[in-house]
């Protein structure tokens, strides 16, 4: 084994990995489990609020871009607030994105045991994903460009699927499937049937769905030519998106009324299995070879967002360590050049996602979800605050890429998260989770302190 300082990450991540690991983390449960919360909560103008929501992520995904192009380093977050806006910003950048992604992960997990059970139920939750968890963390001690060919067909698979799933969907409405009308969409209650304020909530749960974008930040630091990757990843990324949330949840909708999808599930499973499409009888009885297909997609989803949060988690703590923010033997490199120490320590942490699962099996998805919004929101907003500092301090002929309408879109951006946090305290679900904020804040600037005596101790 070797030290960090000897031992450096090794660039072995190409364009379509980088696009991949991206959109792996941003197509997952919160499109295919999460979005039946968020059609149950404010109807067909979801739409709307993925549109809405998007746009904020696409221009806090270049704030980030243009950083990590001007500078590709790992820990990317932690790096530069602490460079260009000081110390406890960048001590807090770095832990609340480890913590973040640990929330996500641990959400992750929470639903794989749920999508197991469609087709094996008497297979307990904890031990679905406490399976899934040793795996994935072995894959993530293999060199990097194992972990980019793994993660790179684990997200094919998904965008894959979905364009399957849209073309299904239009096969069905052309062809005039029972329920199937496009005036499902404002038929039940208008586009609009709870109002503004549903509406407003509803992007909290859209906003996680769009997490995990980030990640091409995370990956400069592993990047063949971060200078060209990272920028043309995030134009293509976020259409992509923009195109598979809006217009999958769109075919959703159109073939069946909003009202009657439910949320015991993924609803791109739940309408095959209603619809009865393409049911065939086998000699151990009825299978529904649509429902059967999405629900392993669906799988493979969770799965995949939980790779990119062990990849990421494991970066990050890397990332602290060479700051000097986290403890050094986090530096440790095995011969894979994989960040060992970090990241069965992460992997370690999302085992709290197991325990819940053995404890309360119901509604631990929507409790960590909250919490890891809540933590999104600091993060979006260290990237926002961060670039502004950051355009004042470099020379702009240097950057060969540009956030647009700088400075305004980091103010419309930072008054987008200030609506989340208010629309969270109206939640009775998600209240706790904006009250853990400052209690969050408070610990870890307790830890800075504490990091800054030690250290000023070993210099005497």
């Amino acid at each position: 084994m070797s030290e960090g300082k000897e031992v450096k990450l090794k660039r072995g991540l190409k364009n379509r990995h980088i696009q991949m690991i991206a959109l792996g983390g941003a197509i997952g449960t919160g499109l295919f489990y999460g979005s039946a919360q968020s059609i149950a909560l404010v109807g067909p103008a979801i739409l709307l609020a993925y549109l809405l929501g998007g746009g904020v992520i696409y221009l806090i995904m270049t704030m980030m871009g243009e950083m990590s192009t001007h500078e590709p380093v790992a820990g990317a977050f932690s790096h530069f607030s602490y460079k260009y806006w000081g110390e406890f910003p960048g001590f807090l950048a770095g832990w609340n994105y480890w913590f973040l992604y640990i929330l996500v992960s641990m959400a992750e997990l929470s639903v794989i045991g749920i999508y197991i059970q469609v087709c094996f139920p008497e297979i307990p939750l904890w031990a679905s994903s406490l399976t899934v968890l040793v795996l994935i963390t072995i894959i993530n001690l293999f060199s990097i460009k194992i972990y980019g060919e793994f993660e790179f067909w684990f997200a094919l698979i998904k965008v894959l699927a979905i364009i399957l799933l849209i073309a299904l969907g239009g096969y069905l409405i052309l062809m005039g499937a029972d329920g199937a009308s496009i005036s499902n969409l404002w038929s039940h209650g208008g586009f609009f049937p709870f109002g503004i304020k549903e509406f407003l909530l509803s992007l909290v749960i859209v906003m996680f769905s769009f997490g995990g974008t980030e990640l091409i930040g995370i990956t400069a630091g592993e990047a063949d030519d971060p200078k060209k990757s990272i920028p043309k990843a995030i134009k293509q990324v976020i259409w992509r998106i923009l195109l598979f949330y809006v217009l999958s949840i769109a075919v959703l909708m159109i073939l069946h009324p909003w009202n009657e999808i439910g949320t015991d599930g993924s609803p791109f499973v739940i309408i095959f299995k209603e619809m009865g499409f393409g049911v065939v009888n086998t000699p151990i009885g009825e299978i529904n070879i649509p429902a059967t297909f999405f629900n392993i997609v669906v799988l493979s989803a969770a799965i995949s967002v939980y790779n990119s949060g062990i990849y990421s988690n494991g970066r990050m703590l890397f990332g602290l360590a060479e700051q000097g923010n986290a403890p050094k033997f986090f530096l440790k490199l095995n011969r894979n050049s994989a960040p060992f120490v970090a990241i069965l320590f992460s992997s370690l942490c999302t085992l709290v996602a197991v325990i819940i699962n053995f404890i309360v099996p119901e509604g631990a998805f929507m409790r960590i979800m909250s919490l890891a919004v809540a933590a999104a929101t600091i993060t979006w907003g260290l990237i926002v605050i961060v670039q502004y500092k950051f355009r004042k301090q470099v020379d702009l002929k240097e950057l060969t890429f540009k956030v647009p309408f700088y400075p305004y879109s980091n103010y419309f951006a930072l008054a987008f998260l200030a609506l989340l946090l208010v629309m969270m305290t109206q939640s009775g679900n998600m209240v706790y989770a904006v009250v853990v904020i400052p209690i969050w804040i408070i610990l870890l600037y307790i830890g800075f302190l504490m990091k800054k005596r030690f250290a000023k101790k070993n210099r005497q």
